[in-house]
């Protein structure tokens, strides 16, 4: 089954757990917990998470990581570059190293323009999107348990 990397989602799944700007900083541990992430693999990943402008780092006693911007506004495109630059984006579906449009490979044809839509749809899905189901789904799953 095709699917973003493992990185990728582990890096949407963290960012759905922290806090807007202006709200309560989390430690990477309790972000790491409570998005069933593992911690050593979300503390490499992070610095990179802040340097695309994603988060913000706060030192201190109340420290903590917070979004450096609104949900709303923060593309899962720029959560996967940021944690892959685009590596997804140009790989032959068939995995072979010398496929392009001049040597293409049997199913380039009908690669491309799913690449291309998979790419649009993540430049136009938001994190608030994905936080908004995650809401959903466990309002879902606490009214089933009654």
């Amino acid at each position: 089954m095709l699917s973003l990397s493992q990185t990728t989602g582990y890096a949407i799944e963290a960012l759905a757990h922290l806090r807007p700007p202006g709200g309560q900083p989390l430690l990477l541990r309790e972000i790491a917990r409570s998005a069933g992430v593992p911690a050593a693999y979300l503390a490499k990943r992070m610095p990179d998470l802040v340097a695309a402008g994603l988060v913000v780092s706060r030192r201190g006693q109340h420290g903590g990581l917070v979004l450096a911007r609104d949900p709303a506004e923060i593309t899962l495109l720029e959560i996967s570059e940021a944690v892959e630059a685009r590596r997804w984006f140009d790989v032959c579906l068939l995995g072979l190293t010398s496929c392009s449009d001049e040597c293409a490979c049997p199913v380039h044809g009908f690669w491309k323009p799913i690449r291309a839509q998979l790419e649009m749809t993540l430049r136009t899905t938001t994190l608030a999107a994905v936080m908004e189901r995650k809401a959903r789904a466990a309002h879902t799953t606490a009214d089933a348990r009654g």
